[in-house]
């Protein structure tokens, strides 16, 4: 393959990288906030949960620690999802860029590696601040699963295409050497 077939195909991927580099960014972002901000954070967390002490944890204040903590949990999740996601979309995009699959195979793999990624580290994020608020984690998750689902099972599905695409690059390579 000549440098201008993979600067094509770098063009024509170049909305997945880009998201899926404001992946690794939002990711950054988060783990800068989080160290200047962790405690101030954690307050609103627990801020969140306190307004509603009575109307949804019934006084409770056991679960209520439990579910701030595991809010907390979920926002580191969403930073380490945002960093390993975001880097292994940019990886594979650029893999595929060497496998010269069709333009719209080009183009799906790759926004859906971007957008996936993105999506499901929003999607960690947004449950932790909604948990305290609804009583419980599993609430918040429910709650935006018509995020979760969709960004994770296009991220799955793109990275399936590109193994496919790898699997069949090998065959390909192996009965010409053959030959």
């Amino acid at each position: 393959m000549n440098i201008n077939c993979i600067l094509r195909n770098l063009q024509i991927v170049s909305w997945g990288l880009v998201l899926a580099v404001l992946t690794i960014f939002y990711g950054q972002a988060m783990g800068i906030v989080f160290g200047l901000n962790e405690a101030a954070i954690k307050n609103e967390l627990q801020h969140s949960a306190s307004e509603v002490r009575e109307s949804v944890y019934q006084g409770d204040e056991a679960v209520m620690q439990a579910v701030t903590a595991k809010s907390w949990s979920y926002m580191k999740r969403s930073h380490l999802h945002a960093g390993g996601m975001g880097t292994t979309a940019v990886c594979l995009i650029v893999l595929v860029c060497w496998l010269t699959p069709s333009r719209r195979l080009l183009q799906a793999v790759s926004v859906g590696l971007g957008a996936g990624g993105f999506g499901y580290s929003i999607f960690w994020m947004w449950a932790g601040f909604r948990a305290p608020r609804l009583g419980g984690t599993g609430l918040a998750k429910e709650s935006l699963q018509w995020l979760a689902m969709p960004s994770s099972a296009v991220f799955v599905l793109a990275t399936v295409a590109v193994l496919l695409l790898l699997l069949a690059f090998a065959l390909r390579r192996v009965q010409t050497i053959d030959a």
